[in-house]
């Protein structure tokens, strides 16, 4: 009897649209080395090193015990919907209810979702660049126009709302807003947000506001375009405890958005993972009722960690770092090398054990810059500033 001869793969024609996140593949290749022996200092992921803090931990433990370990309601367990509909009215100065919440395994999916409800193929869809890089893919899978809107150092990595407004169109179906943004730690302020929706005017066009960073803010205060008045049927808000609380293994975020929509979007929920684990949400519960000392003390880690970095990397050869006002990256100006930003990244990690990411990483107008994240200690931190610092005076 012959053997089956194995067909080659045809996948279907979306799938070359699809991008991806390089944090993770620059991960792999770092823990790679460290296989080999290499020592290796990771500056790459965007994932806070701290533990998540321990009455989270109780609480989702005591789910466990107490038999949340089977299906809910694919928009989420009501209790917790009600927490965070309660936790949004409060920040953000509109009336949320549960009906408007959508529990999600994490923040990607209410990108997904959100487009994948909103956009038909040929819309286009405004968002920042560079940016994170799950937005332009996602875009570009559906197969939409993807839109982006450069980032300027000059203006401290603000979203330009001249430019935006230049670049609507009777296409533009939806804009993304992020908000303290990855990679660049820029930060809108209140006259940004309002100018978006001045922009907008009263155009058949919705906002993604991803503000997953919302509560790590070093200079300034937070402001959402959601608090605008007449924005909120008009937006998607996008959180999550992943940053907030170090639980990013625990795969937790949610959308607050039009009751209408809310409902399209559960049924995404329904038709793609059922609904986000149980004993998860029960631990979501205490993290927004319970102390938010850890918060705050996490927050001032980051900002000191943050201005070791920029000083340090203002001192090397070749290159010149803003400060930014949230998240947890910095993201150096390294033009003055010479040197492309993935071939930089590539021999950071290769020839002085450091692991950053490309600038490209978050799309074209990310070239000239890398992306350093500080969820390091500050002795990881001077390690990493002193390989950089002797690979420079080397090789420039």
């Amino acid at each position: 009897m012959s053997k089956a001869v194995q067909s080659e793969l045809k996948l279907a024609k979306r799938m070359a649209r699809l991008g991806t996140e390089t944090a993770f593949e620059v991960l792999v290749k770092a823990r790679a080395l460290e296989a080999k022996g290499r020592d290796i200092v990771h500056l790459e992921i965007g994932e806070p090193d701290f533990d998540t803090p321990a009455n989270i931990v109780e609480a989702g433990v005591d789910a466990l015990q107490k038999g949340f370990t089977h299906y809910g309601p694919s928009a989420g367990l009501p209790p917790l919907r009600e927490t965070i509909a309660q936790y949004v009215s409060e920040t953000r100065h509109v009336k949320a209810t549960p009906e408007e919440v959508v529990v999600v395994p994490g923040g990607k999916p209410i990108i997904f979702f959100t487009i994948l409800a909103l956009v038909e193929e040929g819309d286009e869809v405004i968002y920042p660049n560079p940016g994170f890089p799950i937005y332009e893919s996602m875009i570009h899978f559906l197969g939409a126009k993807a839109v982006p809107v450069k980032l300027r150092e000059e203006l401290d990595f603000r979203l330009d709302v001249k430019e935006l407004a230049a670049a609507i169109t009777d296409r533009t179906k939806l804009i993304i807003l992020n908000s303290p943004q990855n990679p660049t730690g820029g930060v809108m302020e209140k006259a940004d947000v309002e100018g978006v929706a001045r922009a907008i005017g009263d155009r058949d066009i919705m906002v993604l506001s991803d503000e997953i960073y919302s509560r790590l803010i070093f200079e300034g205060a937070h402001h959402s375009i959601l608090s605008v008045d007449g924005m909120k049927d008009r937006c998607i808000l996008l959180d999550g405890f992943s940053k907030t609380y170090a639980m990013t293994g625990w795969r937790m975020g949610y959308g607050v958005m039009r009751a209408d929509l809310a409902t399209h979007v559960a049924r995404l929920m329904t038709n793609s993972n059922s609904c986000t684990a149980s004993f998860t949400q029960v631990a979501g519960i205490e993290a927004l009722r319970g102390p938010q000392e850890s918060v705050n003390e996490m927050c001032a880690e980051f900002k000191r960690r943050r201005d070791v970095m920029v000083a340090g990397l203002n001192n090397i050869k070749g290159f010149s770092c803003k400060k930014p006002k949230g998240a947890f990256y910095v993201f150096p100006n390294i033009k003055q090398t010479g040197w492309p930003s993935k071939k930089l990244a590539d021999a950071l990690l290769d020839e002085a054990g450091v692991a950053a990411l490309s600038g490209t990483a978050f799309g074209d107008f990310g070239e000239g810059y890398l992306r350093f994240s500080v969820a390091n200690s500050i002795e990881n931190i001077e390690k990493a500033l002193e390989r950089v610092s002797g690979w420079a005076n080397k090789n420039l």
